[in-house]
């Protein structure tokens, strides 16, 4: 599922997202969301989410809700 939509992700949901420092790479980092950072509707480079271990990055793909 895509993450570009903020009303596809609750806290809890396990993603794959994108890290700052992976941008170019385009490498995903799997977790758990804690917090959804982005406040729009949606955003082009996915909405950005916090995991539990603390990291920060955009929701590239939804693995389950």
């Amino acid at each position: 599922m895509n993450g570009q939509i903020r009303s596809n992700i609750q806290p809890g949901t396990e993603v794959e997202i994108v890290l700052k420092q992976d941008q170019r790479t385009g490498k995903t980092t799997r977790g758990v969301v804690k917090d959804i950072l982005t406040k729009s509707a949606n955003h082009p480079h996915g909405i950005k989410v916090r995991l539990l271990d603390g990291q920060v990055g955009r929701v590239k793909t939804i693995i389950s809700q």
